[in-house]
């Protein structure tokens, strides 16, 4: 379990529910201020009174909401040193050849779009402040094989998660040097309303994982991590920050085409 202690703000993307909504406790549990975004007000109220911090209610794919989001934000609770984007949703589970092209972008406009615009929202801010992390919640999904019996098989739910990981890696090149660190984790399968449909048979990941990864992220010791694909169940986080400088020449924990 992370012992670290933290402080500043944070701001967690669909964090009324599921994994967002335990990301937010664990990083109140560490000291930090944290901002919790959601579409169904009651649940974004329910979380961010629970942890004393700040909830929005909004579309994570639409820019003004996003906008009045991180100006309550700064104003509010202050300067975001830390961005979390775990929104998504899987799609509307209808086969390929009856689903509309609407429902279908529709899962990219969250999964992607939304990271985007928050990215390029706070980034700006936090490379004038002189620093800050980003973590972007991906998805075995997004390269697992179409035989596993998961939301791998949705035609748009993998192809945005991977999407999303390829956008983290290489905005992770593009902020590092401006002293902005940007990560992409795995939670593994934690079982949600997204995932319960699974069964009690699936390999279910222990939902405290990713939040506690996401805090040893917030801290700044693995911060030679940024760009790697991190895995919240199968990866161990101390041993990797402990082989940063390997892992970085061998191009480890990548999602790469081998020959």
């Amino acid at each position: 379990m992370s012992s670290d202690r933290l402080e500043g703000v944070a701001l967690v993307t669909g964090g009324g529910r599921g994994i967002g909504a335990s990301i937010a406790r664990e990083l109140t549990a560490a000291g930090m201020r944290v901002a919790v975004t959601g579409r169904t007000a009651g649940q974004v109220k329910a979380v961010a009174n629970e942890v004393g911090g700040l909830a929005l209610v909004g579309d994570v794919s639409r820019r003004e909401d996003v906008e009045d989001w991180i100006e309550r934000v700064e104003s509010e609770l202050g300067p975001i040193a830390l961005l979390v984007n775990n929104a998504g949703i899987a799609g509307s589970g209808r086969p390929f050849l009856e689903e509309e092209p609407d429902e279908w972008w529709h899962v990219f406009e969250v999964n992607v779009l939304g990271a985007y615009l928050c990215c390029r929202l706070v980034a700006p801010r936090m490379v004038e402040r002189g620093g800050g992390r980003i973590v972007n919640v991906g998805s075995g999904g997004s390269y697992l094989p179409i035989r596993n019996p998961t939301i791998a098989l949705a035609t748009s739910y993998g192809p945005s998660k991977a999407a999303l990981g390829r956008f983290s890696e290489t905005l992770a090149a593009a902020l590092g040097p401006l002293g902005v660190h940007v990560f992409l984790i795995s939670p593994g399968l934690v079982r949600t309303e997204m995932t319960a449909h699974f069964g009690d048979d699936a390999p279910w990941t222990p939902p405290e994982l990713a939040p506690r990864l996401v805090r040893v992220l917030a801290s700044g010791r693995a911060d030679a991590l940024a760009g790697r694909y991190l895995h919240a169940e199968h990866d161990d986080v101390e041993e990797l920050i402990g082989r940063a400088d390997e892992i970085a020449e061998q191009d480890l924990n990548a999602i790469r085409l081998r020959r």
